[in-house]
């Protein structure tokens, strides 16, 4: 099967960075409309290992509005495998959770404490499918960090500085690790979504090929994972209105909000290139869309 699609790099020109670097994005956004992003990178080569272990069913956990499920779903059409996902919470109808069902995901709504006990979920479940290969939540593991390592072997200019965002890590090692084995002079910088980021990096030096230095910043999140403040609202609606490319509330926002502060504490040299890693996943968005009105 092929598993190849395109993104882009492109060069910025918003007046509030730019005045002080050079800021591009990697647009994974645009790879695919609903397999964009981090989300198809780290789906390739469990796709790839699904196939040649013969497995036919995709098994997989998310919240109600997770991209990673939309990813699964729409990936699993797409590539001719069946797809099931865990959903944390009660049963509920949205945007997201109708689109999974309509690429014909089977979900199933588990409580938010049977929910913790993953394996048990899918033991209880699928126990005698041989057919079944699990997807870790949001895509975590080793065949994810393989494939976010493409982000960096797709690049054809250099960048002083690379951010992108982070929830589990695979995205971020697979970064690090590319940067590091292309012998890059470059320093990359995660930016977490979550309240108390700091474990993240344990998470991804698990994923790391040896210890590599890089930047973890945990003050842009905003109160936390999909957590919002009029700040970053205001931000979204201004980069969106001022140069046509959306960015979602939970991931890129707080990533370039992170660009632009250290922008204007002159963290970075005159004329230094930054590069976004714009990771897609923006429906998550219309579960705040009241926010944006």
């Amino acid at each position: 099967m092929e598993l190849k699609f395109n993104s882009i790099e492109e060069e910025i020109n918003y007046p509030p960075i730019s005045d002080f670097v050079s800021l591009s994005f990697k647009r994974d956004d645009l790879i695919h409309p609903f397999i964009s992003g981090n989300k198809w990178r780290k789906l390739k080569f469990n796709l790839i290992k699904a196939r040649e272990l013969n497995k036919k069913h995709l098994v997989t956990y998310g919240g109600a509005y997770s991209n990673h499920l939309l990813a699964s779903a729409a990936a699993g059409a797409k590539f001719n495998f069946k797809t099931s996902a865990f959903v944390r919470g009660e049963e509920a109808n949205n945007p997201i959770l109708n689109l999974c069902r309509l690429f014909g995901m089977n979900l199933i709504f588990v409580s938010r404490e049977d929910y913790k006990n993953k394996a048990k979920l899918v033991s209880n479940n699928f126990n005698d499918n041989n057919e079944v290969y699990v997807l870790e939540e949001g895509g975590f593991g080793f065949e994810a960090e393989k494939g976010c390592r493409e982000i960096i072997t797709e690049l054809k200019n250099n960048y002083d500085h690379i951010f992108c965002s982070a929830g589990t890590g695979a995205t971020a090692a697979g970064i690090i690790n590319q940067v590091s084995l292309s012998q890059l002079k470059t320093t990359v910088h995660i930016v977490s979504l979550l309240k108390g980021g700091e474990f993240l990096k344990t998470e991804i030096d698990k994923l790391l090929i040896h210890k590599i230095e890089y930047q973890l910043h945990t003050d842009y999140h905003f109160g936390g994972y999909a957590k919002t403040k009029p700040e970053l609202i205001n931000f979204i609606k201004d980069f969106t209105q001022q140069t046509g490319i959306l960015i979602d509330p939970v991931y890129t926002s707080k990533t370039l909000f992170a660009i632009q502060d250290l922008a204007s504490k002159n963290y970075f040299k005159k004329n230094d290139k930054v590069l976004m890693i714009h990771t897609g996943g923006l429906f998550g968005i219309l579960g705040m869309m009241d926010k944006f009105i």
